[in-house]
């Protein structure tokens, strides 16, 4: 059933804290957030986009690092600084002319409950919250910045028709 739902799927849609990242946040002695991404993940979002399939990020907070890792992915749809995350997804939805049926997201906390209502495959990390773990259609064996963006991207390239 996964595979059918993957199949799909035009658009993935990625947390940053604790998707992307394991959740850690650091702080330099300047009060700037540093934050760590796994490099197979970023390999992952690179096949994704080669394959056809448009990867955006939405995350809550802002961080140049965000910016500067998506640039380096290619990735053209960064929303950071969403309060209502939802919101964005739908407005990004819009913007694209894809389906809700057509998305996939990929989260690990209670905030993002609401996004993954909207996606047509929802999808939780394996060391997710239990509330999002329920709601999810598919759970990665690997944990948020320990390879689990790959693992979906792999997952979707390889459902393509």
């Amino acid at each position: 059933m996964t595979e059918e739902l993957a199949r799909d799927i035009r658009l993935l849609v990625l947390d940053v804290d604790g998707v992307l990242t394991d959740g850690s946040l650091w702080f330099g002695a300047d009060g700037e957030a540093l934050k760590s991404f796994h490099v197979r993940d970023g390999v992952g979002v690179k096949s994704a986009l080669a394959s056809g399939i448009d990867v955006a990020i939405i995350s809550g907070r802002r961080s140049p690092a965000v910016e500067r890792r998506a640039a380096e992915l290619g990735v053209r749809h960064v929303r950071q600084g969403c309060a209502n995350k939802a919101q964005a997804l739908r407005d990004l939805l819009a913007e694209l002319g894809v389906a809700p049926a057509q998305t996939a997201c990929v989260v690990d906390d209670t905030p993002d409950l609401p996004l993954m209502a909207l996606a047509g495959l929802p999808i939780a990390v394996a060391d997710a919250h239990p509330d999002v773990i329920a709601a999810a259609r598919l759970v990665t064996r690997a944990a948020g910045g320990k390879g689990a963006v790959r693992e979906v991207c792999d997952l979707l390239v390889d459902a393509r028709p």
